[in-house]
């Protein structure tokens, strides 16, 4: 069930953004930046949606603009990964898109995280560029919706 978050799910939010981008620390040389993301504020500042299955298992970080909406982080736990939850969080973003009448949906991705970048491609997504931002490597990808 994909919900919206709340004060409560903060700690498995938190706890999900480790697991899930731990495994990259070691690749990028730092730690990527959901982890140590402030949750509490994200709820209050932007539509979060959490996977709820007798528990969070995943979650969506949605930011609207006039043209687009930005996906600022997925996020699945990897106990949960490859059942579908990411695409679900995915669909949700394209549905937002839909709903506020604007016609892309945005995320971006370490240039070290190929196996996302791979993902996002196979979903439709394409290649906007790439720009370092606060010394992240990033690749900015988009896809049309509606």
């Amino acid at each position: 069930m994909l919900r919206r978050a709340n004060a409560d799910d903060v700690p498995a939010l938190r706890e999900i953004a480790v697991r899930a981008y731990g495994g990259y620390v070691e690749r990028m040389g730092r730690r990527p930046s959901p982890m140590d993301d402030d949750y509490d504020v994200r709820i209050r500042a932007a539509r979060v949606y959490v996977a709820d299955d007798a528990g969070v298992v995943g979650l969506i970080v949605l930011a609207a603009n006039p043209d687009h909406v930005l996906i600022e982080n997925v996020a699945v736990d990897p106990d949960h990964q490859h059942a579908g939850i990411g695409r679900a969080l995915l669909n949700l973003a394209e549905d937002y898109a839909g709903d506020l009448g604007v016609g892309r949906v945005r995320l971006y991705t370490n240039v070290t995280m190929v196996e996302n970048k791979r993902l996002y491609a196979r979903l439709g997504y394409e290649e906007e560029g790439r720009h370092i931002d606060d010394r992240f490597q990033r690749v900015y990808m988009s896809k049309r919706v509606g």
